[in-house]
Parts: structure tokens; C-alpha cells; sequence
């Protein structure tokens, strides 16, 4: 089983976005990723495009997930416990769907902000929009 854990932001909400991803075997961090991704977008955009990458990184390890994140929305979402009511969002919850086939078995998971790992991974995005 691989664990995630998937960050997302922006700063203005919509405003410059990035991404922070960890992928990890328990306590073994197998990989790190970050990236911008875009100067327009906004939180729940960036939450959900950091999953996707999350699960893009994971199929590269196991056919196991679990993904973990500090986003309700999303994850209530991906439950079936919300409807996915924004239009902007319908295009990237139908890829993570698309996504999961990758896998014999996803799950989903929300945890707080002070998760040790969800602050590596919110330190990652952070750094990015750091960056000049």
C-alpha cells in the first residue's frame, strides 16, 4: 500500500497556484513533487490538480492507494457525499475517476493541516510560490 499526501493553493483565491505532492511507503518518503500551475486559480482547482498528480505518481509504485488530504470539499466529493456543483471542477473530479482505474484499490482520506506529512506537503507548494 502507498500512501499520499496532496496539497493545494492559491494565494488571493483565485490567484497563483501550486502544488505539493509526497508519495510514501508509511514512514519512507519515495517521492517529493511540486510544481505551479497557473496564475489564475483557485484552491479547490489547485486541491484537486494536486491529487491527480498524486495519483499519476503513485501508479508508478503500487496498485494500492491511499490518498490524504486536507481538503474536505474534495474528498467528501470523491465519497459521494457532495455533489461536484462547480462546472470548473466537474473536468478534474471525471480525472481522478479516470485515474483510479489505475488501481486495484483507491481510498480517500481527510486529515488536518498539522499532519506531518500534509505539512510537507503544504511546505512544497509553498516553496513554489515562493519562488520569483
Amino acid at each position: 500500500m502507498i500512501y499520499t499526501n496532496s496539497d493545494g493553493g492559491a494565494r488571493g483565491n483565485p490567484g497563483p497556484g501550486a502544488i505539493g505532492v509526497i508519495v510514501r511507503r508509511e514512514e519512507e518518503i519515495l517521492t517529493r513533487y511540486s510544481a505551479r500551475i497557473g496564475k489564475f486559480v483557485t484552491n479547490n482547482v489547485a486541491e484537486y490538480e494536486a491529487l491527480i498528480k498524486a495519483l499519476e505518481l503513485a501508479s508508478n509504485f503500487d496498485d494500492e492507494v491511499t490518498c490524504i488530504l486536507d481538503s474536505e470539499l474534495v474528498v467528501k466529493q470523491l465519497l459521494g457525499e457532495y455533489r461536484v456543483k462547480n462546472e470548473g471542477l466537474i473536468p478534474l473530479f471525471l480525472k481522478v475517476q479516470k485515474l483510479q482505474e489505475n488501481f486495484k484499490k483507491v481510498k480517500y482520506h481527510h486529515v488536518s493541516r498539522e499532519d506531518k506529512f500534509q505539512v510537507l506537503a503544504d511546505e512544497l507548494l509553498n516553496e513554489e510560490l515562493d519562488r520569483k
